[in-house]
């Protein structure tokens, strides 16, 4: 059975291969970069990120996949929509297959959009 009980996130990151895991890593990395302040934690049990009591975002593992979450405004996913083609997107997760680079340019620019959405509700 896979562990369901991660206490950091690091120790969800020791969960999977080298490869995968340094994906992981780049993630937290640039979410770290745009919101230095932000807090990490464990949500439903993968890495998420906190600036008050918001969430920022999410992210996960897959074997095939990682995936960039959060409950996506309208304002979000029309902001991105031409960045996300080709990439399976949800309402609430925008999966990167591992067999692809990492945009993460786009990632980072997801991220401060978020930030701005964050940093709205708590004004």
């Amino acid at each position: 059975m896979a562990k369901t009980d991660y206490q950091s996130i690091d120790e969800y990151h020791l969960a999977f291969p080298e490869e995968v895991r340094i994906r992981l890593e780049t993630l937290r990395q640039i979410v770290r970069k745009v919101a230095p302040a932000a807090s990490e934690v464990i949500s439903y049990q993968i890495p998420a990120f906190k600036i008050g009591k918001y969430f920022l975002v999410y992210y996960a593992g897959f074997a095939k996949h990682l995936t960039l979450s959060n409950p996506w405004s309208q304002e979000f996913l029309s902001h991105f929509e031409k960045d996300l083609v080709g990439l399976k997107v949800s309402r609430a997760a925008i999966q990167f297959p591992l067999n692809q680079p990492l945009p993460k340019a786009l990632i980072e620019r997801m991220v401060r959009f978020r930030k701005k959405e964050v940093d709205a509700q708590i004004k």
